[in-house]
């Protein structure tokens, strides 16, 4: 038994009191003269031994009240833990404020339950003590001590929050705070512990003093919307776009006829139905044909009912149709070439003379054409080597003259293959590989009537399977004519032959030229994200926009704020700072002139509705853990002292004093002498 005041013990010196009454008091006679009579005697005696008895008891019974009173005042307790009552507390609480805690429990949502637990949790200590309020949103104000009032502020504010994160990541912060402090530390983790989340370690340092109060609730059934992506690099008006969508049953009972729909811009349309067997996923094709330029919001549903944070899935596209070509001519233009694109209303070439190029406006352009080069400069290799790894698209058509040197040099600083001869002999290209994205969806079938180009210049490569080329147009000995090579975020396009009409007729066959260079311009080495997902994705990158003066973006969305940017050569890295809790869309803006588009969508962790019970809590974390049960139904702040501050003993020697105080005066009222 320990004492929280001890210095009252000393009052027990007070017991020598009641002593010394009796002692004196009682042992006083007086003298009465009776007849010398035996019997009277006898009485006496008799007398004299019940009054020393019931002196005795009285005696005993003001000595344990007293003794009582003072041990009361001294406030003892039972516990097993070293706690210095001289030390402040230092209580750190998380309480678990996910999309799983909005689960009902006699129909209070869990969350409403979690939060009334933390105020009595804070209730229960003193006015000095101090608290960290911990969530999922670990934001800034969660990182430092506060005083009662704020704690209970703090914790009237939790709201439910779409970030998930670990327990041994909150875990870890609530102790990384209580190392920067010297007292008596608590730590309170209230969740429902769903097993997704819950990876605290087994065995821990038991001085920590870690609870865990687990909130349980009715197990719920719940399909899922996991992922929504592009099946093609990117998507292309007029044409089928294949979105594939991933839907998971994480409960235990089989689904049918579950509803999926997609809503185009504020269009909702019914795409169809489906079963779907317990603890299984499927994977779903929607067939999407866009008719209109620019941004497209796209929402793919279903019903399911009762958690809904994850019926729904959002993304965002760009059809861009105005493509933006340049080409790079040692002398005359390509008259083919620029006949062609000006009859073309979606495209827009620009051509630029060998000696007179303007490196500064590569980043402007979708696609960039060497058109007949006899040379690549050193100067001129390194900024296309920039322009491709930061997403550029460059179609070499080398010079019948070229300098081979010039060429393999910059070939090598992308890792692609390089020329290792010239040919003048004819030759016809025999194959099309439209299983990749420049030439797939482009023809219903391949077949004879499809004229392909025929050469009667052209040059060897060599051919490391190493440098990561794949073939999009073959001769009909297997040599490549045309190569890709994803190099960084960009392409590389090489052509075997020169662009002149005079060594090839590529330019003539509209049918493969046009379709070519305009997927080409489309195409990237690394696909823009469709879609993010807050909390995990907090950065993004968009191209520069130059404006002559500092450029400042904006994000208007759900609410508008200003994010982190940082440029990067030609692009700039947006950070949303975690400012980011709803989804939805959100624009980027610069002078009120939308430049990118962003689909947020809620992390799918929680989706599997799957907890640790309380047996599975004891027998894993029992050792290292104090594990509360059935605490909701009792005395929280009561409980709380109990197991942290001891089992107090003050109220059990208050009712003692009092009764040992009734026992006194009935011995002094009822047995007479």
């Amino acid at each position: 038994m320990q004492f929280i005041f001890p210095n009252f013990l000393w009052a027990l010196l007070l017991l020598a009191i009641p002593i010394i009454i009796h002692l004196f008091y009682f042992r006083r006679f007086k003298k009465v003269y009776f007849t010398n009579v035996k019997f009277l005697k006898e009485v006496k005696d008799e007398t004299s031994n019940r009054s020393k008895l019931r002196n005795f008891l009285v005696l005993l019974s003001r000595l344990l009240a007293l003794a009582a009173i003072v041990l009361a005042f001294a406030q003892p307790y039972l516990s097993d833990k070293k706690i210095n009552q001289k030390k402040d507390n230092y209580v750190s609480l998380f309480v678990d404020n996910s999309f799983s805690m909005r689960s009902m429990s006699e129909d209070v949502p869990l969350i409403d339950k979690a939060k009334s637990t933390a105020r009595s949790i804070i209730d229960a200590f003193a006015e000095t003590d101090q608290f960290q309020i911990v969530t999922h949103n670990l934001s800034g104000k969660q990182q430092r001590w506060m005083n009662k009032e704020d704690a209970l502020v703090l914790v009237d504010e939790i709201n439910i929050t779409p970030e998930v994160n670990k327990l041994s990541s909150v875990l870890n912060r609530q102790i990384n705070l209580l190392n920067t402090v010297e007292g008596n530390n608590s730590i309170y983790i209230l969740s429902d512990f769903q097993k997704v989340i819950s990876d605290l370690p087994e065995n821990i340092d038991t001085s920590l003093n870690i609870q865990l109060m687990p909130f349980q609730s009715i197990q719920e059934n719940n399909i899922s919307i996991d992922s929504v992506w592009l099946n093609s690099p990117v998507a292309i008006k007029n044409q089928s776009n294949p979105l594939v969508v991933k839907i998971s049953n994480n409960g235990n009972e089989d689904k049918n006829d579950v509803r999926l729909f997609v809503k185009e811009n504020g269009q909702t349309k019914p795409v169809g139905t489906f079963d779907i067997d317990a603890n299984s996923n499927v994977i779903d094709t929607i067939d999407m044909v866009f008719t209109q330029d620019g941004w497209q919001n796209i929402e793919v549903q279903i019903e399911d009912y009762p958690i809904l944070f994850d019926d729904a899935y959002l993304l965002s596209l760009n059809i861009n149709n105005n493509v933006k070509i340049l080409s790079i001519n040692d002398g005359v233009e390509n008259k083919y070439l620029t006949a062609l694109m000006s009859g073309l209303a979606n495209f827009n070439l620009r051509n630029q003379s060998l000696s007179n190029i303007q490196y500064n406006t590569f980043s402007d352009n979708d696609l960039i054409i060497l058109n007949d080069l006899s040379n690549i400069s050193s100067g001129l290799a390194t900024e296309l080597e920039n322009y491709i790894l930061a997403g550029g698209k460059v179609l070499v058509f080398p010079g019948s003259n070229a300098n081979k040197q010039g060429y393999n040099q910059f070939f090598s600083k992308l890792a692609s293959n390089s020329i290792t001869e010239f040919s003048n002999e004819e030759r016809e290209v025999f194959r099309i590989n439209n299983k990749e994205f420049i030439f797939s969806n482009v023809y219903e079938r391949i077949d004879q009537n499809l004229k392909l180009p025929v050469t009667s210049g052209n040059y060897r490569f060599s051919n490391f399977t190493s440098r990561g080329g794949e073939t999009l147009l073959n001769y009909r000995d297997g040599s490549p004519f045309l190569q890709k090579y994803i190099k960084g975020k960009g392409i590389l396009y090489v052509c075997a032959s020169p662009l002149s009409e005079s060594k090839n007729d590529l330019v003539k066959i509209a049918e493969v030229f046009v379709p070519m260079v305009y997927k080409m311009a489309l195409s990237s080495g690394q696909s823009k994200p469709i879609a993010y997902t807050i909390g995990n994705d907090n950065l993004a990158e968009t191209n520069n926009i130059s404006l002559g003066t500092e450029t400042i973006y904006k994000i208007i969305g759900e609410k508008e704020f200003i994010p982190g940017q940082t440029k990067v050569g030609n692009k700039t890295i947006i950070d949303f700072n975690d400012m980011i809790s709803k989804a939805g869309y959100y624009d980027l803006s610069v002078n009120d002139t939308i430049v990118d588009r962003y689909a947020f969508n809620y992390d799918r962790t929680e989706s599997k509705l799957d907890f640790v019970g309380l047996e599975e809590l004891k027998s894993k974390y029992g050792p290292s853990y104090n594990i509360y049960e059935d605490f909701l139904k009792a005395d929280i702040g009561q409980l709380i002292k109990d197991r942290d501050k001891g089992k107090s003993l003050w109220r059990l020697f208050l009712i003692l004093a009092l009764v040992f105080l009734a026992i006194e005066t009935l011995l002094l009222r009822f047995w007479n002498v």
